[in-house]
């Protein structure tokens, strides 16, 4: 399955994003902890690669605890400081600042000697589309000032924003890479709407989770869809899925689009439970 998705806007923000790093002390990397790997720009790591940066993985609760636990001991090998968030919610937000002035603890003491008791932490926000950065900088500002939506491309320009707690935040847009390295990474993107799904065929996309669901999460998809067992085809279970929900149509045939928007609604909004798709 062939997926691509990188319009001007995003080689525009690209360039913004180098340009503008030189205004900022730090980099908040916000990434899907559902997919940890894939929703990692390689772009961002190599642009950002000499910024002191903290990675949040948001949507936690939507991710396998026990998977998530093993990224992030892989991640603090790399000596990369995570902090886990849901920032619709705003939960892990209270770890941010006293991580930043961990981080700035030698710069702060440098100027308190130098008689500036109040610094002022300037960070550019970064990430994938409809990863969660509105909402956190909302949080984190207190206010709506980041527009939300649950499409990715809603944040177009940049932004500063303040805070009351000593950071000052640039936001940027979402942001993909020109090629993805493999499908697995381009399906994860896709499953949880980092990819517009106007671009993508769902019935496909569906059968492709279903697929993987089957792989890593056999018992959640029986007890979500009440199915006594399961097919080693994937198509099979699909139809199984669509009987139980009333999705056929006439001559006994299935209604795929409908159910195909019907499983990629319940899997973003954590109705199969905590689910992660990278390993």
């Amino acid at each position: 399955m062939a997926i691509n998705w990188y319009p001007g806007h995003m080689a525009k923000t690209r360039r913004q994003i180098t340009e503008n790093l030189k205004l900022v002390d730090a980099v908040i990397e916000i990434r899907d902890a559902r997919i940890v790997k894939s929703s990692a720009n390689p772009d961002i790591e190599k642009i950002c690669k000499d910024k002191p940066r903290i990675v949040l993985l948001n949507k936690f609760d939507l991710s396998d605890p026990v998977v998530t636990n093993a990224w992030i001991k892989k991640l603090e090998k790399k000596n990369v400081r995570v902090i886990l968030t849901n920032s619709l919610l705003g939960k892990g937000l209270n770890q941010i600042k006293p991580t930043l002035d961990e981080l700035f603890k030698e710069k702060k003491e440098r100027l308190k000697n130098k008689g500036v008791m109040d610094l002022t932490i300037r960070v550019m926000v970064v990430g994938i589309p409809n990863v969660g950065k509105s909402s956190f900088i909302n949080k984190m500002a207190k206010n709506k000032i980041a527009k939300v939506g649950d499409r990715p491309g809603v944040t177009r320009n940049n932004q500063w924003i303040k805070t009351k707690v000593g950071i000052e935040m640039l936001d940027t847009p979402g942001v993909l890479w020109p090629k993805f390295e493999d499908e697995e990474t381009a399906l994860n993107l896709a499953f949880t709407g980092a990819i517009k799904d106007e671009i993508m065929d769902i019935e496909e996309l569906a059968y492709k989770l279903v697929e993987k669901l089957t792989q890593y999460y056999p018992e959640r998809l029986k007890e979500r869809y009440k199915l006594t067992e399961l097919s080693e085809d994937p198509l099979e279970n699909l139809d199984m899925i669509g009987k139980k929900r009333g999705m056929v149509i006439s001559g006994g045939n299935i209604d795929y689009n409908r159910l195909a928007v019907m499983l990629l609604d319940e899997f973003r909004g954590g109705k199969l439970g905590g689910i992660s798709m990278d390993r």
